[in-house]
């Protein structure tokens, strides 16, 4: 394999990000607009995670920290770059930003009907929590 690069995203790849989301995430957020995805790398430029192979976009993941907790997500790898370690390889890059910014805990938003990602968050050594139960309210239109 070439040699991979995981770096923060800049400004300039936003709609490169939001046309891979497309083809290699699950599902789609209400966020998964430029105006969202500005407003992320804006408040925390570090925040959203790119992995490149050869300049080419391959893989991303969202490492949010609100001082307090440690969220991940839109862990995503295009489906021609599967099982090489790339989602392993951002998910190390995210796990030390969180260590480096003091976290103690992450915590990833999983589909229930996306099995790929099950098998592949397990691997990684996360583990659903049953006990909890996700609640949302959307705030606009």
């Amino acid at each position: 394999m070439s040699e991979l690069r995981v770096r923060a995203a800049a400004p300039e790849d936003l709609d490169t990000v939001l046309a891979f989301w497309r083809t290699a995430a699950e599902g789609t957020s209400i966020s998964d607009d430029r105006d969202g995805v500005e407003r992320l790398v804006a408040r925390d430029p570090e925040a959203l995670v790119l992995a490149e192979l050869d300049g080419e976009l391959v893989g991303t993941v969202i490492a949010g920290f609100d001082g307090w907790r440690c969220h991940l997500y839109r862990l995503a790898v295009h489906p021609d770059h599967r099982r090489r370690g790339i989602a392993s390889a951002l998910l190390a890059g995210a796990e030390e930003r969180f260590v480096r910014l003091g976290g103690r805990r992450a915590d990833a938003m999983v589909l229930r009907r996306n099995e790929t990602a099950h098998h592949a968050w397990g691997a990684a050594g996360y583990a659903p929590q049953e006990q909890w139960r996700r609640w949302v309210k959307p705030l606009i239109g």
